[in-house]
């Protein structure tokens, strides 16, 4: 059985493939914000090439995977993900991840890196300060829970039908706490720098991600570092999925050596 058959057929649960390719020449695997998870990314392969497979990761404590208990440690988390994705990463593959999605696709990559295994012929990192720079305000992971969900409210990344939603609260908030707890106890160790392109995106009305914290992603690399900001929030990967999905599409053409090469065009030293 291939790689792409075992995720065709769900035998892992933590990926979520709407449009299995037999024979991939790519595959993109994506990381969700904090609080989010695999249905993100669900449609994504209608404006993608044919022969790239998306992968979104879907982690515990949500979706499908409800009933699990979510991650609160990222090394943890890390340790889960490489043993469930070594099979996969055979095939030249690319990761994309917002926000919380990036931290993890980015420390993901060190990993897989440090272990010896194939690095992704792309990182794309989306709404997320440089993993060097530390986020300066306290911790809200762990503030009694009217708290939390005030600053929840106030980061405009839930939807209001949930946030005035008690009920259904209830269920989300904890998910939220979890992963807000894998973001705030993380800590950076420096390490050389990865061999990968990287692209990072924002939005041009993100007050938690400056121009200058995406700039700093470039010091991470040794390859290729690309910049470009988006109309919209911090959530503008919701708000102009087409022209996100352009950029996305674009760098998968560079790295399956098609014209048009954005990565090339983009570069920056």
């Amino acid at each position: 059985m291939t790689a792409s058959q075992a995720l065709a057929r769900g035998q892992s649960n933590w990926f979520h493939v709407p449009r299995p390719v037999s024979q991939p020449r790519l595959r993109l695997f994506c990381f969700s914000y904090a609080g989010g998870n695999a249905s993100t990314y669900r449609d994504w392969h209608k404006k993608l090439p044919a022969d790239v497979e998306v992968c979104s990761i879907q982690l515990p404590g949500r979706g499908s995977r409800f009933k699990e208990k979510a991650y609160t440690s990222l090394d943890s988390l890390l340790s889960a993900l490489v043993s469930e994705i070594k099979p996969y990463v055979v095939t030249p593959y690319v990761f994309f991840g917002h926000s919380m999605g990036a931290q993890v696709a980015f420390e993901l990559a060190r990993k897989l890196r440090d272990l010896g295994h194939n690095q992704p012929q792309c990182l794309i990192v989306s709404g997320r300060r440089a993993p060097q720079k530390q986020k300066k305000s306290k911790p809200i992971y762990s503030l009694p829970e009217a708290e939390f969900r005030e600053e929840i409210r106030r980061l405009n990344g839930t939807p209001a039908e949930a946030l005035n939603n008690p009920e259904l609260m209830d269920l989300v908030s904890p998910i939220l706490r979890a992963d807000f707890q894998l973001i705030e106890t993380w800590q950076y160790l420096p390490s050389d720098p990865i061999d990968v392109p990287v692209m990072a995106l924002g939005g041009v009305k993100d007050q938690q991600v400056s121009l200058d914290d995406l700039e700093d992603w470039r010091s991470v690399t040794k390859g290729p570092f690309s910049l470009e900001l988006f109309s919209g929030d911090h959530f503008f990967i919701n708000q102009v999925t087409d022209s996100l999905l352009n950029t996305v599409n674009q760098a998968i053409e560079s790295v399956l050596g098609r014209p048009d090469s954005l990565l090339s065009r983009h570069k920056t030293s």
